[in-house]
């Protein structure tokens, strides 16, 4: 139970401290839950944001869902979405009672403002951060180009782009892994060719220090 309600404050502390959802929570997940908690590694919550964006829902929701299925499975799953939701829950039914005035005061529409200025900078750090952790290589960048450009140009839906660039993934790893497949055929080949070569040589060597005797 104390790892259950430490899953549920945890993502209470995210769900309530961080404006705009998906992305722009990224900086304070990794800090809570890869430096602070250590429960998932970056490289496991990357994977559970690129799952996230194909799978219905709210991205944050659905992080939270896999990372508490990870600790203390479907309880554990739980737990950790109810902490992701309850502050918005409780925000949105109290803003509900007094929203006329809300949108009509300046301060608070000085301070949404001021929000959307921050939530630009949290998005801007969540993509350098994921870019350095996914675009490793020629391709992957390739990749990460077409998907920017389609996203922004053409009409096509990101959960296409995401499952191209998934496919296309897949696609470069079984060729990698023939590729080292034939590799390692050929070296263990042109090994035993040696070997047989050698034993040859050694048994022509024999007789013929046998014929000259």
């Amino acid at each position: 139970m104390r790892e259950l309600f430490e899953l549920y404050f945890a993502f209470f502390r995210i769900g309530g401290l961080t404006f705009g959802g998906g992305l722009t929570m990224l900086p304070m997940l990794k800090h809570e839950l890869v430096e602070k908690k250590n429960w998932v590694t970056e490289e496991e919550l990357l994977d559970y944001y690129a799952v996230g964006q194909c799978t219905p829902g709210i991205i944050a929701v659905n992080v939270s869902t896999f990372i508490g299925y990870k600790r203390r499975n479907i309880i554990g799953s739980i737990f950790s979405t109810l902490g992701m939701i309850s502050p918005s829950l409780i925000i949105v039914s109290i803003l509900a009672m007094f929203l006329e005035q809300f949108m009509s005061n300046q301060t608070v529409a000085h301070a949404v403002g001021g929000i959307k200025i921050v939530v630009c900078a949290l998005m801007l750090c969540t993509v350098v951060t994921m870019a350095k952790k996914t675009v490793k290589n020629v391709l992957a960048a390739i990749i990460c180009g077409v998907a920017c450009l389609m996203s922004l140009f053409t009409p096509v839906p990101t959960v296409l782009l995401v499952i191209a660039a998934a496919i296309v993934g897949i696609i470069v790893l079984k060729i990698g892994e023939h590729k080292k497949a034939s590799v390692s055929e050929a070296a263990t080949k042109g090994g035993a060719n040696n070997g047989a070569a050698v034993a040859d040589k050694d048994a022509n060597s024999g007789d013929n220090k046998g014929g000259q005797k």
